[in-house]
């Protein structure tokens, strides 16, 4: 379980636009990004979906759903600044599509979640209808339809990033229906979603310069006060990693690390001993993080 641009085939590459419609980034320059050949996560789910009602599944909207039995708690980090954090609380509660009718606002994200899929995002536009990343295009939809009989949230809070204005959040949406294929600035629902309610060029394919420097950190909290740090290069590389977690579940993650984190022991013993035959292997001392820091009080 690692940083997931080794796990890309890169076959292709172009030039992609990278400032946004909105004129949102006037910060710096455009900036000048690859384009991946990818697997995308958003395909699958809708195949997994599908299996489920060909063997005369029940709606997955009425079956239990507990975020914190499948679900991962997590918080990601731009250097030191918490731009992304999942911690279980009423917030997190689901609902099935037609409750979720009368809470959204247009504006507002929608995550749509079940066991062993990937969450699917969407944008609220208004009139019961959404507009999302749906098989290699954007389109716009009933929300009823979107959801695929799953239940879902409102996530607006999860990132944590300056939004938008409600019309120009929907106007970004309404204004990519239709985009498709090699045209995508995308890699996912989750990625299309949170540009348009953000303008953050971070969110889209190539949006930044990939140089060797790891500023992203994804800390995934495994309980009892301890947690484990990814280090990434790029936001929507560790989007991705994310998403692959809620996709696995909370029990598959935790069982990737503990085999993870429990090699790399064995393996610093092994050099502890070797440089040092006669002393032995000393007790182990986690770091603290330094105060006020947010997140987990003890990292592996």
């Amino acid at each position: 379980m690692g940083n997931q641009v080794e796990k890309l085939t890169h076959l292709n590459y172009k030039e992609v636009p990278t400032a946004d419609p909105t004129g949102m980034d006037r910060d710096e320059g455009p900036r000048i990004g690859v384009s991946y050949i990818f697997s995308n996560d958003d395909d699958e789910l809708e195949q997994q979906q599908d299996s489920v009602h060909d063997l005369g599944g029940e709606n997955p909207a009425l079956q239990p759903y507990d975020p914190q039995l499948h679900e991962v708690e997590c918080s990601v980090y731009y250097r030191d600044e918490c731009i992304y954090q999942k911690s279980f609380s009423e917030e997190d509660t689901t609902y099935t599509p037609e409750n979720l009718l009368n809470r959204c606002k247009p504006g507002d994200l929608v995550e749509f979640v079940c066991q062993a899929q990937y969450p699917h995002w969407v944008v609220y536009v208004g009139d019961f209808q959404v507009v999302h990343l749906h098989r290699l295009e954007v389109v716009n939809s009933f929300l009823t339809d979107a959801s695929q009989g799953r239940r879902g949230r409102i996530a607006n809070r999860l990132y944590r990033y300056k939004p938008l204005s409600p019309a120009v959040v929907v106007r970004n949406a309404l204004e990519q229906v239709g985009c498709k294929d090699r045209d995508l600035s995308w890699r996912n629902s989750e990625c299309f979603a949170a540009w348009c309610r953000y303008g953050k060029r971070e969110f889209k394919i190539g949006g930044e310069l990939r140089i060797g420097k790891q500023p992203y950190r994804l800390q995934i909290r495994l309980g009892d006060k301890r947690s484990h740090t990814l280090e990434f290069q790029s936001l929507e590389d560790l989007i991705m990693e994310k998403r692959r977690n809620d996709q696995i579940g909370r029990a598959a993650v935790i069982q990737e690390l503990s085999s993870h984190l429990q090699a790399a022991e064995e393996e610093e013993e092994e050099d502890e001993d070797h440089h040092h035959p006669a002393r032995g292997t000393p007790p182990k001392l986690w770091p603290q993080f330094p105060p006020g820091n947010a997140g987990a009080a003890l990292i592996w």
